[in-house]
């Protein structure tokens, strides 16, 4: 039987970071050698994988669309070759990433599994080495046919992974999701959570550097400061509402700016600052000039998920209606649609 082939595809992040004089850093060259050093990854239960690594390697807080359109571009170039993918991520963006690929990979029907550490593979300690060979299984088994983060044991859907910690081992979370896998003695699916299996050719969709922002609404904050920015050349922001998508007040201090992204085409959409739970416009007072006003409601979508999403509907080309109306559906599991 012929084994299955995986591609690792490393950016850069803390996995494979060296110690320098001014903190970790990656350094090219050093995670081919590094990999070679895990035992585990040359044992005959293993995929064979190959690995290629980016140049320049970034620490995660210096991913851009520019790096979200070449990984996808390797995953689609080598779609046919392969028989599921491991993308070797900073932590930091890791999610963001997560929600950008499982929109720009259209049809995907096989794994693309997102990994790093929060412990560098130089260390003793390092959680990297777990993090990769179960990620590679999960890879070459082929049952999570969409893109997903793995991280200390568990299997997220991309798109539904938050950074939870900084510095714990158990990363990240997938707050109004459950988890796609436990790996424990096995690795055990949650096969009612997964996709179904997609149809058709994998199709690219790059994304454009679109102008997008995200505000964090706090006690006292001031709208009319943020109203220079709304210009014609912001297409999309998010606003990180409290509890349900309340705002401070009746609402009247950020009508102006809602009139202004109207005028502009800028879509408006409201998530929640609450990890777990649903954006529900109108529940609340506080929230009620937001729906008056045409906001989009989030829902459960997290603001990684909703800033990748508005990235994705904005380069398809959808005009300002579209993309509106579009926020509010499920395209890739990102969301719990609205129950009418």
């Amino acid at each position: 039987m012929n084994k299955k082939r995986v591609l690792i595809i490393y950016t850069g992040g803390t996995i494979g970071m060296l110690p320098t004089p001014n903190g970790y850093a990656p350094q090219s060259g050093y995670f081919r050698a590094a990999l070679g050093r895990i035992d585990e990854l040359h044992s005959d239960r293993m995929p064979e994988w190959d690995l290629i690594e980016l140049s320049p390697l970034l620490d995660s807080s210096n991913i851009t669309v520019r790096e979200w359109n070449e990984i996808a571009g390797l995953v689609a170039a080598r779609y046919d070759a392969y028989d599921g993918f491991v993308i070797l991520h900073g932590t930091d963006t890791m999610a963001y990433t997560a929600s950008a690929l499982s929109f720009m990979l259209e049809n995907l029907n096989k794994p693309v599994v997102l990994t790093g550490a929060q412990i560098p593979l130089c260390e003793l300690r390092s959680d990297g080495r777990d993090n990769i060979v179960t990620s590679l299984l999960i890879a070459a088994e082929g049952a999570a046919r969409e893109v997903c983060l793995y991280f200390g044991g568990t299997l997220l859907r991309g798109n539904r992974a938050t950074k939870y910690s900084a510095d714990g081992l158990i990363a990240f979370v997938s707050p109004n999701y459950p988890a796609l896998a436990e790996a424990g003695i096995t690795i055990r699916y949650r096969e009612s959570a997964l996709l179904p299996e997609r149809s058709g050719p994998l199709r690219l969709q790059p994304f454009d550097n679109v102008p997008i922002g995200v505000i964090k609404v706090f006690p006292g904050i001031q709208f009319e400061l943020f109203e220079s920015i709304m210009t014609e050349k912001l297409r999309g922001i998010v606003i990180e509402t409290f509890g349900a998508g309340n705002i401070p007040g009746d609402g009247t201090a950020l009508l102006p700016i809602i009139r202004r992204a109207a005028e502009h085409g800028t879509v408006l959409t409201v998530c929640s600052q609450c990890p777990q739970g649903t954006v529900s416009l109108g529940a609340y007072e506080t929230s009620s000039a937001l729906k008056r006003a045409g906001a989009v409601n989030g829902l459960d979508l997290t603001t990684e998920a909703a800033v990748a999403k508005l990235y994705y509907l904005f380069s398809r080309g959808g005009n300002k209606e579209e993309v509106a109306a579009m926020m509010e559906k499920n395209l890739r599991g990102e969301l719990t649609e609205a129950q009418i």
